[in-house]
């Protein structure tokens, strides 16, 4: 996983071929005013989902799991916490579905960051993640992933 403001995204570029076409994305594109939805970048390789809702307790939440696409969050406004876990050992609560391509793990994170306007956090297949989290009381939230295929 990385975590990091978005100006400092050129320094990740080698990590993926495809990422560059994430960050190209997230920092040309007017994000502030972009309507919820799913926007093609590249076909299915890469493509961003904008997201508006109310940060949740965790208590009730599960950390999830990617094995197609890398997940690369952008917090747009807002700020929410999202825990954390590196994939070791821990089974699925709910098996992967290639469909949706996630699947749902019970056990507890790790650790959580916050993740404020300006800050992304990039999660690959090995990465357990709960985003979603509120800080202290629920709070509106506006945010992007782009999907990159792994």
């Amino acid at each position: 996983m990385i975590i990091d403001r978005l100006e400092n995204a050129a320094q990740y570029l080698s990590v993926h071929t495809r990422i560059g076409e994430a960050f190209h994305y997230l920092q040309t594109t007017d994000l502030l005013t972009i309507p919820p939805g799913k926007y093609a970048i590249d076909s299915n390789d890469v493509f961003a989902i904008v997201q508006e809702y109310e940060t949740i307790n965790a208590d009730s939440e599960q950390m999830e799991s990617h094995k197609k696409y890398i997940d690369v969050q952008y917090m747009i406004s807002g700020s929410e916490l999202v825990g954390h876990a590196l994939f070791h050992k821990q089974s699925p609560s709910k098996p992967y579905d290639p469909e949706n391509d996630f699947m749902l793990f019970a056990d507890k994170p790790s650790f959580f960051s916050a993740l404020d306007a300006g800050t992304f956090m990039v999660f690959f297949p090995t990465d357990l993640h709960m985003p979603c989290i509120m800080a202290g009381n629920p709070t509106m939230v506006k945010k992007v992933v782009v999907k990159v295929r792994a």
